[in-house]
């Protein structure tokens, strides 16, 4: 990434101060977050263990502490801190606490494409003096969510090939099946000419099991749709159902122990709130 983008902003207005992407959703505790650190210039290094890394300007570190171990910085280093609840993100911040932290080029795939936004939406933090809008602030936080996933899962060992090739295929089965309220472990194995025992072992070797991918994977659809104003209108329970939740209770008490509010409570607070960007 060349270096000039980062003369977009001056961070020294921030006051050294975290930037807060979206405010935590009412119900969820203040330090489930995870901090986004991104490089802007000097000499900065990242160690771990016996190896050593050294930063780019546009480089993403992201941990659950705002200032990573492991991180030596010149008198020159400048930094920007972002901070995100992991409510957004669709990952635990125990997770990420096992890895280390997270470490993304700047200059390359996912991470270039999030390094760029965060300078944006600091760039517009300052010179707007304001929020600088509640759709900029959550594509940042999307592309956040699918840059952790994307390096949480390269620190997850690989299956074998034909069987991540299965794998694969099985969840983009789910994906494509997600509103059919009779998808199942059996019709999930039929997809692919297995049998359920087999597909169970496929989960459970990913570290999860086939029900709790297809429950995770309906709410996160459920919270998007509950927060986007189209849908404001649209009853739980109608949003419930789309995506092939058949019991309402089941559905809200799901949703309150996945994300620590209720439906209700999320979709009322994405109706009255447009968050944007703000230092903390």
């Amino acid at each position: 990434m060349p270096e000039n983008n980062c003369s977009l902003f001056d961070p020294t207005l921030f006051g050294g101060a975290v930037v807060d992407v979206l405010a935590p959703p009412p119900g969820t505790a203040p330090d489930d977050c995870l901090y986004v650190a991104l490089h802007l210039a000097g000499a900065a290094s990242l160690r771990r263990g016996d190896t050593s890394t050294v930063l780019a300007p546009g480089d993403l570190l992201i941990d659950t502490a705002p200032h990573p171990a492991g991180l030596l910085r010149d008198a020159e280093c400048r930094m920007l801190r972002f901070r995100v609840p992991c409510f957004y993100l669709g990952v635990r911040r125990a997770d990420v606490r096992r890895t280390g932290g997270l470490l993304a080029r700047g200059d390359t795939g996912v991470g270039a494409l999030a390094s760029q936004f965060l300078q944006t939406l600091a760039g517009q933090s300052q010179a707007h003096r304001a929020r600088p809008g509640n759709h900029l602030a959550r594509s940042v936080s999307d592309i956040v969510a699918i840059l952790v996933t994307e390096l949480m899962e390269q620190q997850t060992p690989p299956h074998p090939t034909g069987a991540g090739e299965i794998l694969a295929r099985l969840r983009e089965h789910i994906e494509e099946n997600l509103a059919d309220p009779d998808l199942s472990p059996e019709s999930i194995a039929r997809s692919q000419h297995i049998s359920v025992r087999y597909l169970h072992k496929l989960f459970q070797q990913d570290g999860t099991t086939v029900g709790q991918w297809v429950r995770q994977r309906r709410l996160d659809a459920c919270r998007r749709e509950l927060e986007r104003p189209a849908r404001r209108q649209t009853s739980v329970s109608a949003v419930a159902h789309r995506w092939g939740f058949v019991s309402h209770s089941h559905f809200s008490r799901a949703f309150r122990e996945t994300y620590g509010v209720s439906p209700r409570q999320w979709q009322a607070y994405a109706a009255a709130h447009a968050d944007g960007v703000h230092p903390a």
